[in-house]
């Protein structure tokens, strides 16, 4: 096939929030999934060390910050953002929620996709 089409809406999303849409898809060149926090919410602080991605954030849909190493990155739609592999990350929602699109991979290197991502 030459393509495949999957809307986010079709893709169950676990714990809620996080809609796997690599697995979904079937990419294997690089990991994106979609966050979507409700109002306040907050997603689970983490860095990339061990596999070393870096990661590009897209916010499709509402705000928030992204707090990295304690430092906090405003979250509005239509940008991007870029996170090396060593630093952690969290994204918190705003008032309206946040809708964001999270794509990883590694520099340098082939991607590598873990099983549950």
């Amino acid at each position: 096939m030459s393509h495949t089409v999957i809307d986010a809406a079709e893709v169950e999303p676990s714990f809620g929030v996080f809609r796997k849409m690599r697995i979904a898809l079937g990419t294997s060149g690089f990991g994106i999934n979609q966050l979507e926090l409700p109002p306040g919410a907050s997603g689970v602080e983490h860095d990339e060390t061990e596999g070393g991605q870096e990661e590009v954030y897209v916010v499709l849909a509402g705000s928030g910050i992204m707090r990295i190493d304690g430092e906090d990155v405003a979250l509005v739609p239509g940008r991007w953002l870029r996170v090396d592999p060593r630093h952690t990350r969290m994204p918190i929602a705003g008032s309206e929620g946040l809708k964001l699109i999270m794509v990883g991979g590694t520099p340098g290197r082939g991607y590598v996709p873990r099983k549950n991502l």
